[in-house]
């Protein structure tokens, strides 16, 4: 059984910062992409970034120099280092791995950008 633990969410003020985490632990071997979405209430979930297995990387427009994505894959951990937030980026981040065709998610961990 695989899981994936999240952490680093929480309350933060406009220009502040954070890191997200999130660690996947069971079966689970060869991890091809990590990623990590977002959904605020209301909103489609969003595509922040991804990672793939060899470090390349791509950011949804709206997150460009902003957050960058990382990966430690002998912890099979991603990371997610958040600057300059906005109130924009308020949502609940959700990491996504894949692993021979099989698809595994976070539970999931809010981020508050508010004043």
């Amino acid at each position: 059984q695989v899981q994936l633990v999240e952490s680093g969410g929480g309350s933060v003020q406009p220009g502040g910062s954070l890191r997200l985490s999130c660690a996947a632990s069971g079966s689970i071997f060869n991890i091809d992409v990590m990623a990590w979405y977002r959904q605020a209430p209301g909103k489609q979930r969003e595509l922040v970034a991804t990672i793939a297995s060899r470090g390349v990387t791509n950011y949804a427009d709206s997150v460009k120099g902003r957050f960058t994505i990382s990966r430690d894959n002998a912890k099979n951990t991603v990371y997610l280092q958040m600057s300059t937030l906005k109130a924009e980026d308020t949502a609940v981040y959700r990491c996504y791995v894949r692993s021979r065709a099989m698809v595994y998610w976070g539970q999931g961990t809010q981020v508050t950008v508010s004043s």
